[in-house]
């Protein structure tokens, strides 16, 4: 059985949640988290996780929408961590590629989240995106424990990983990895440990190949660890296992 690790469910505006849910169990996909990115989607992400056997929740603020935290949202926010079916605090981070809210802003919202993470003793999604110095920096700041940070849909390079690698996280790979342009990926899904490694669709987004550039879904999830195991030259089954157990 796979574990999607990262999903955002409200964003399948056309598409019944169930048939999704039945879709990726007929692709033994068991287990979906689904990621919240503001105070709106992390409630709708703790509403799926209370109706749906197989589905727990993140919540979090995404860096795009930072500009809108506020003491309110943090403690919104705190409630909504407390519920039974939330695993983890985020989608948090840093994005400077768009930065669609400010620098400031972004780095005063992850801060903030990994704080409240820490005393909620919750472990932390993290979005990274042309940020990776900040990052580690904030994450050292915030004195962020080994083994309670993933770093979601990693597109860093080789160097990066191994600082993620030294601060004792985890990474999670997506439908990238299967890109034949995707050089990056494959050298850092070549270099990262087995037992730091986690598979996520982050759909609707990302879709592997031959998908690519369609609505991705969990039912494809194991078509990125067919990807990972061609890279490493391990078996599906033997990927299948350890990142299931990873998560």
């Amino acid at each position: 059985m796979f574990v999607d690790t990262h999903i955002h469910l409200d964003l399948y505006n056309d598409t019944n949640v169930e048939k999704l849910i039945e879709e990726a169990l007929g692709s033994d996909v068991g287990l979906l988290i689904d990621v919240g990115i503001d105070i709106t989607s992390s409630r709708l992400a703790v509403g799926f996780a209370a109706k749906y056997s197989n589905v727990y929740a993140i919540v979090g603020v995404h860096p795009h929408e930072a500009k809108s935290i506020d003491q309110k949202t943090l403690e919104e926010l705190k409630s909504l961590a407390k519920e039974s079916k939330v695993v983890a605090v985020g989608e948090m981070g840093l994005d400077y590629y768009r930065n669609l809210s400010p620098k400031n802003l972004q780095k005063e919202a992850f801060l903030s989240q990994l704080n409240l993470a820490k005393d909620l003793d919750l472990p932390v999604v993290v979005h990274d995106r042309d940020a990776h110095e900040d990052i580690v920096k904030i994450l050292k700041e915030a004195s962020v424990s080994p083994g309670r940070a993933l770093i979601h849909c990693f597109s860093g390079n080789v160097e990066f990983l191994d600082e993620i690698m030294e601060m004792g996280y985890y990474i999670s790979i997506g439908g990238p990895v299967t890109f034949k342009n995707a050089k990056n990926v494959a050298e850092v899904v070549r270099a990262v440990p087995l037992e730091r490694l986690l598979l996520e669709t982050d759909g609707p987004y990302l879709a592997p190949h031959p998908h690519r550039g369609k609505v991705n879904k969990p039912a494809l999830l194991p078509l990125i660890a067919q990807g990972v195991a061609e890279i490493k030259e391990i078996t599906f089954a033997e990927i299948e296992r350890v990142t299931t157990k990873n998560a």
